[in-house]
């Protein structure tokens, strides 16, 4: 095979969109681009480009070792952020399919949506609130990390639909968002709105309803007969029945149309769902009884390397501020990894004269 039949592959793989996708589709080959201009390449498109970006940048690898709702769990079953993210693409990607919309955009919005977690959950990020500044939030920080703080300053250069994904999933744009979130891009803005990023959206949601409700049965902190009666009705009994409704609500809705979203009973029954979850789970002082010490032991390391911040190995360049830096060293941080700082740091070790 010569390098112009090696071309091709990537452009059947675009013929193939236009063939079987639906018009609402996000084409690959019609991408807004990115920041910086590259050569394409031969065999894969830019979407699925910037899936395997992510999935080999060491961000994402540190996505093992952060925390998703429980703070150490005693027990090897526990979601992670990667477990979490994991489970968002799968069922992303069956609602993209079920759609016939672009999966390998899904499939790498999805691989991003949790970049910029702090350790310890949204408690490393309330730390950082604090010390650092009360505008610090997660859905920030990601975009920071794939368009800046990864590859040494340089960024993973990803595609504008990916940057946009990954920016926009969270749900301070409500669960019916794509007209709203379309209204706020601005002329010349560099992010492209797309349904697969609405996709992504809903499938975050759908995926830590679920397992937070597995993992808090788990923990003993709920049984299944707690969820209001009413609410198993209408979403289903199981783990899996739950999410087949919710699935399956969103493409019997959303088929064929320029929007994602559920039918009426099925949204709100998810929503009073996540309500009790708050509730019953995520308030719960079994399950965040040591988000006070996550919270002081990451102060005490932001404070400790913004007096001592040649000691993260890095140094202020391109107009960035120590607080600035020593935020994005906190936030990249994995829960074990900021432990064993604190300890090696912060606790004396044991010592004895022979």
């Amino acid at each position: 095979m010569n390098d112009s039949e090696l071309s091709g592959i990537r452009e059947l793989i675009c013929r193939r969109e236009h063939e079987t996708l639906s018009p609402y589709a996000c084409f690959a080959d019609e991408t807004r681009g990115r920041k910086r201009r590259e050569e394409p390449c031969p065999v894969r498109t830019a979407f699925q480009q910037d899936r395997d970006r992510i999935i080999h940048c060491k961000t994402f690898r540190r996505l093992m070792h952060k925390t998703q709702v429980f703070l150490s769990p005693d027990g090897d079953h526990y979601r992670t952020r990667l477990t979490h993210t994991l489970e968002v693409m799968q069922i992303a990607r069956t609602i993209a399919r079920g759609l016939r919309l672009n999966e390998d955009l899904v499939e790498a919005i999805s691989m991003g949506h949790d970049l910029g977690h702090t350790p310890f959950g949204h408690a490393g990020e309330y730390a950082l609130q604090e010390c650092y500044s009360p505008d610090f939030r997660h859905y920030k920080q990601r975009a920071r990390v794939v368009e800046k703080l990864e590859r040494d300053g340089r960024g993973l250069n990803l595609t504008r639909e990916v940057v946009y994904g990954i920016l926009h999933h969270s749900d301070k744009y409500g669960a019916v968002s794509a007209e709203k979130v379309r209204a706020e891009i601005k002329p010349g803005q560099l992010y492209a709105p797309t349904l697969e990023a609405d996709i992504v959206k809903f499938a975050d949601r759908i995926a830590y309803t679920n397992h937070d409700i597995d993992d808090a049965c788990r923990a003993g902190i709920l049984s299944h007969d707690d969820i209001p009666k009413e609410l198993r009705r209408v979403l289903g009994e199981t783990h899996s029945d739950r999410i087949t409704t919710m699935v399956t609500s969103i493409i019997k809705y959303s088929y064929g149309k320029n929007v994602v979203d559920m039918d009426d009973e099925t949204r709100e029954a998810t929503t009073a769902l996540h309500r009790f979850l708050t509730e019953n789970v995520y308030l719960n002082q079994k399950a965040k009884g040591e988000e006070a010490k996550a919270k002081e032991l990451l102060k005490t390391l932001y404070y400790y390397y913004l007096k001592h911040p040649e000691k993260m190995g890095v140094s202020p360049d391109g107009g960035e501020s120590v607080k600035r830096l020593v935020a994005d060293f906190i936030s990249g941080m994995t829960d074990r990894y900021a432990i064993n700082t604190f300890n090696e740091l912060f606790v004396p070790k044991v010592w004895s004269v022979r």
